[in-house]
């Protein structure tokens, strides 16, 4: 099966002491097992990068390790999706019409990026925001991992 994975469910994977780890860590698993295909937005690199490394007191991780737990279970395992410059804008077209506003811009990106995927299934902690900008095709894509 093909799966993307939004940043927090990498997040969530890499964090053994994060409330959804246990939901998120097969996920990774099965792809790193090669039973799935993974896909992740070329952005959720970076964004999962500036989460693990201003994660509050003792859960903060360094900034090497940090690219480690990247590099061996993204980097060596997920296609990386980028979006086009056309459709980086067209993106940002359709979420101003829309009305997106704040950070929630950024997870009309990473649906962009699941959408050119073509993956069968849309892992995220964040269904409420993901369900709100996605079309029917998209929506029944839409899963948290359990």
């Amino acid at each position: 099966m093909k799966v993307f994975c939004d940043t927090n469910v990498l997040v969530a994977a890499f964090r053994q002491n994060h409330p959804q780890h246990n939901a998120a860590r097969p996920v990774l698993e099965r792809i790193k097992a090669g039973k799935d295909t993974g896909f992740v937005a070329a952005h959720s690199l970076a964004e999962a990068y500036a989460v693990l490394t201003r994660l509050p007191g003792s859960e903060r991780v360094a900034p090497t390790v940090s690219w480690q737990l990247i590099s061996k279970n993204v980097i060596d395992g997920f296609t990386l999706v980028q979006l086009t410059p056309k459709e980086y804008a067209q993106t940002l077209e359709k979420a101003a019409s829309d009305g997106v506003e704040g950070g929630t811009t950024y997870d009309a990106l990473i649906l962009a990026a699941a959408a050119k995927s073509g993956a069968d299934r849309i892992y995220t902690f964040n269904l409420r925001h993901f369900q709100a900008l996605a079309g029917s095709d998209l929506r029944e894509k839409l899963t948290a991992p359990s």
